[in-house]
């Protein structure tokens, strides 16, 4: 088979990779998990079979079996959870808040200030060397290799729930979810002033800067960037700043914040997107005290992952997960609340 007839897409934010395979015209018949293990590099069949298993394969646009005989020029589609890309993850004994656990998964709530995975300049203190140090054969990596059991994950100083898969089937489920877009995923957010509209909806494709790789911007022209939908509704309004619950219906990197800040509206104290400035209110004075203060508060962006929904791989049933916010951010809430009531 030629490289071109093999396209592969892999999403920045949700560690999986989309593939798009076409047989060859001359190809002869050959086993479904057979042609893929041959054909996707760094994926064993035991990987495949999960994926075909969790339907995350598709010929010409339909779901089948692994003895399923390739024939030629059909169209084959798969995600799959990312190959591993580090050596090595030294184990590390941080506490974990787990809120719940089985055979299959896991429900982690993860502190701001926490790093989900080893990267340059972030080696140790990660969610994920303490996932290799609690738990043992983890999914994508032996011996603390690769990024085990990571479906998902969210910024540093972003806090709230993830999902860590303990088997390659559930990986590979839970990834087909994150594909399809039909995970529930909610976070609240404190922004800077008050929209215009109490809900709305927020579209814009998201692509790195081309003046900071670390910033996000929002591309107009549908060729650039990645398509990305947040839909928000306002929870509480306190005049210059407003609680907001926004719901993901795409899951790119920073997507509420970069959002947010496109429509005007930067997350409080995001210092990558500008909310750690006073945007709303008088500058000086006692008001400026108290949002310093309130800055000072809050170690990262006041954005919190609050709940999750997702079929789960082994019942296949709902379940949903709902945590509260932290106590900071809660504080800075109170805070904004009496200063509200007293003007």
């Amino acid at each position: 088979m030629s490289e071109d007839n093999i396209e592969i897409a892999s999403e920045e934010d949700d560690l999986f990779e989309h593939y798009r395979i076409v047989a060859d015209k001359g190809q002869g018949l050959i086993r479904l998990d057979k042609y893929l293990s041959l054909h996707v590099a760094n994926a064993s069949r035991t990987k495949i079979q999960n994926g075909i298993d969790a339907e995350a394969v598709k010929v010409n646009g339909h779901v089948t079996k692994a003895s399923y005989k390739v024939k030629p020029l059909d169209v084959i589609t798969l995600s799959l959870p990312e190959p591993p890309r580090d050596t090595e993850i030294i184990p590390e004994n941080i506490a974990l808040d787990i809120i719940y656990e089985d055979e299959v998964l896991l429900i982690v709530n993860k502190p701001t200030g926490m790093v989900v995975h080893p990267a340059f300049g972030n080696w140790s203190g990660t969610l994920i060397n303490a996932l290799v140090y609690h738990f043992q054969q983890l999914p994508t990596g032996r011996n603390g290799e690769g990024r085990p059991g990571l479906v998902h994950r969210i910024d540093k100083d972003t806090s709230g729930l993830l999902v860590i898969a303990k088997t390659e089937f559930a990986m590979t489920f839970l990834a087909k979810q994150f594909s399809d877009h039909t995970i529930e995923r909610t976070y609240n957010a404190l922004i800077w002033g008050e929209p215009k509209e109490e809900s709305g909806t927020i579209t814009g494709n998201i692509g790195r800067s081309a003046r900071d790789r670390r910033v996000m911007d929002i591309f107009p022209d549908a060729s650039q960037g990645k398509h990305a939908v947040t839909h928000y509704k306002t929870i509480k309004s306190f005049r210059n700043v407003t609680l907001v619950q926004c719901n993901l219906e795409t899951g790119r990197t920073h997507q509420i914040r970069a959002h947010m800040k496109h429509i005007g509206h930067p997350i409080f104290n995001d210092t990558t997107y500008g909310g750690d400035k006073i945007l709303r209110g008088p500058s000086n004075g006692s008001y400026k005290a108290m949002v310093t203060n309130l800055f000072d508060l809050l170690p990262g962006q006041a954005l919190h992952a609050k709940s999750l929904g997702f079929v789960h791989p082994a019942t296949r049933q709902w379940m949903q997960f709902d945590t509260e916010l932290p106590e900071n951010f809660q504080t800075i809430l109170e805070k904004w609340e009496i200063y509200t009531n007293n003007q």
